[in-house]
């Protein structure tokens, strides 16, 4: 399973650690990831996905999975959550745009 956001497509970045000599060596900076269920209002179930902590604060602030969803580009969002924004569309009634 990729370390990557299932909302936000954040993953997995390098970087430096740095030693008080100055000297660097490699590392890697994981992602926040959290294994929740978010309860969509307009399917009427659970949809459960992998998403980073930031990710969860700001679906929270929008008011729920499906204002997240609905409220972002598809330019912006991964396959998986393209995916769900979808079938949130198609059970309010919008049609759904061909990719």
């Amino acid at each position: 399973m990729p370390r990557r956001c299932a909302l936000s497509g954040s993953k997995v970045s390098s970087g430096n650690n740095v030693s008080h000599s100055n000297r660097r060596t490699r590392r890697t900076f994981a992602p926040n990831l959290q294994n929740v269920t978010l309860l969509s209002d307009a399917l009427g179930e659970r949809v459960r996905l992998r998403v980073t902590a930031r990710a969860l604060r700001t679906v929270q602030k929008v008011g729920g999975i499906d204002a997240f969803l609905l409220g972002t580009d598809d330019a912006k969002l991964p396959p998986e959550a393209i995916v769900v924004k979808r079938r949130v569309r198609r059970a309010i009634g919008g049609v759904s745009k061909p990719v």
